[in-house]
């Protein structure tokens, strides 16, 4: 006889019922999976939207708390040549979910097909290199969350127990970003983000702390995405917006509303690199 197969895991039955019903509502199969980060959430005006579905409709997703992210919606269509899903609005540990809900969207366009994620931010710069309205390429990251979304019971059909985390960023996607950089004129730096729990924003202490451990930029969101997508064997690249410069020696007050009008003046920016990224992956 041949051998039953073994039940799903309340993940994997999840994410097969959400999957379903998005392939209900649109026959496109996303390539590409885009978060947009705070302020960054424009490029969707550029997407030829052949589906556009409020968080609040889907299946397993949370519902969006709202803060810097109002919109909370999927589109589907395509950017450029690419058939590509943006997700607008993402879910903060800081707000209350867990860090398996704030994945989840993440998974859910994973299990239905996409292949590489985008994840934009908005970040603190901590490198004194660093300039307001600097882009910066994450090369690598920091879990200072102090949890996982991986906690748990694991489903290997979903992902393996101890995945590799040696190279979170996929060099190719670098190599693209960076030569996009070079044929529209846009400076790209590189850097480390270290993902936090928040909301609070950093005492001079912990700016500190952060510089001395390697950090180069922070922020309170993207690890577990990165985490999640890297489970899954996703291509992940991740670009940061610094909207706060981070010296614990000349600290200035600064409150979101600033940070998310600095991420807005660099939205023009960020859009231009991720449409040349886009033709060259």
């Amino acid at each position: 006889m041949r051998p039953l197969a073994a039940e799903k895991s309340e993940l994997l039955a999840r994410l097969d019922k959400t999957a379903e019903w998005m392939r209900a509502q649109c026959s496109m199969r996303p390539e590409i999976a885009l978060v947009l980060g705070t302020g960054l959430g424009k490029l969707g005006s550029k997407m030829k939207v052949a589906t556009d579905i409020p968080y609040s409709e889907i299946p397993n997703f949370p519902n969006l708390a709202g803060g810097s992210h109002p919109q909370g919606r999927l589109l589907l269509g395509t950017l450029g040549s690419k058939a590509a899903a943006i997700l607008q609005g993402r879910f903060h540990l800081y707000e209350g979910y867990s860090p398996a809900e704030a994945v989840f969207p993440i998974r859910a366009l994973a299990h239905l097909g996409a292949r590489v994620l985008i994840v934009t931010n908005a970040a603190g710069g901590i490198n004194p290199a660093y300039r307001q309205g600097d882009l910066v390429l994450i090369e690598d990251q920091m879990n200072l969350m102090g949890c996982s979304p991986l906690a748990g019971s694991n489903d290997e059909r979903v992902g393996p127990r101890f995945p590799d985390m040696s190279r979170p960023y996929s060099a190719r996607l670098a190599g693209a970003a960076f030569e996009a950089s070079r044929s529209c004129g846009i400076s790209l730096q590189r850097g480390v983000y270290a993902g936090v729990l928040g909301p609070q924003l950093e005492t001079r202490a912990e700016y500190r702390m952060l510089r001395t451990l390697g950090a180069d930029l922070v922020g309170m969101s993207t690890v577990p995405e990165v985490i999640a997508a890297v489970h899954m064997k996703m291509e992940v690249l991740g670009i940061s917006v610094v909207t706060d410069i981070c010296d614990p020696d000349h600290l200035e007050p600064v409150d979101i509303k600033q940070i998310v009008k600095i991420a807005n003046a660099s939205g023009v920016k960020m859009d231009k690199l991720l449409e040349a990224v886009l033709k060259k992956i």
